[in-house]
């Protein structure tokens, strides 16, 4: 099977409800004309959706495998195994770094990525390996979503426990569903309306890490 010389990472990161996965699944359809053989990848630990497909907020969807989020060296396998030259990665931030080395590896062997994530955590900090991936990336799509607050461009993941802000030590992955109301959601702010609790320990209060 031949692979254009070429391989490109295309990175497409943002905030909460910025379109991410819509953009990724566009991407994915756009390759199929191009007879692309295309494999999409998530997480394991991202179980809003049934394993076999992902799904986005406007209810888009397209085949998916899930893969340990740390064991990414997994997505090789996957990739020579049903001979493919496109990856799509879905939920990126989840994966550990190691993720970083497995898409090296995938474009040495000339097959092509695109990845998209968070490139942000709840406390606004780099989120898992998606700095590493922004700074190899070949193109990068940065989106925006729109503040709930007051209606401005939103850069930055909201959130919020019982309808308050999350404390700065409040665990960093809680996977938030689609539907409302729920203990743990998540909304895109912009920067001037993003807020962090201070640490709960600070506070006094115990903080549960089982």
């Amino acid at each position: 099977m031949l692979f254009r010389a070429d391989p490109w990472l295309h990175v497409i990161a943002g905030c909460m409800s910025s379109g991410k996965t819509d953009e990724l699944l566009r991407l994915l359809r756009r390759a199929e004309i191009a007879r692309r053989r295309i494999l999409l990848v998530r997480p394991d630990v991202d179980d809003r959706t049934p394993a076999e497909y992902a799904e986005s907020r406007s209810h888009a969807r397209y085949p998916s495998t899930p893969v340990p989020k740390d064991e990414p060296v997994a997505i090789l396998s996957l990739a020579r195994e049903r001979d493919v030259d496109l990856i799509g990665i879905e939920e990126a931030q989840f994966f550990d770094h190691s993720l970083v080395r497995a898409v090296e590896t995938l474009r040495q062997s000339g097959r092509h990525v695109i990845a998209s994530g968070l490139n942000t955590d709840f406390a606004g900090r780099p989120f898992g390996p998606m700095p590493n991936l922004l700074a190899l990336a070949d193109e990068i799509t940065m989106l925006s979503a729109i503040c709930v607050v007051c209606g401005e461009t939103a850069t930055r993941t909201q959130r919020l426990v019982g309808g308050r802000p999350a404390a700065i030590d409040d665990p960093l992955i809680v996977i938030g569903g689609f539907e409302a109301p729920a203990i743990e959601t998540y909304e895109a702010r912009c920067l001037r309306h993003h807020e962090v609790a201070p640490a709960r320990s600070a506070r006094g209060v115990v903080v549960d890490e089982g």
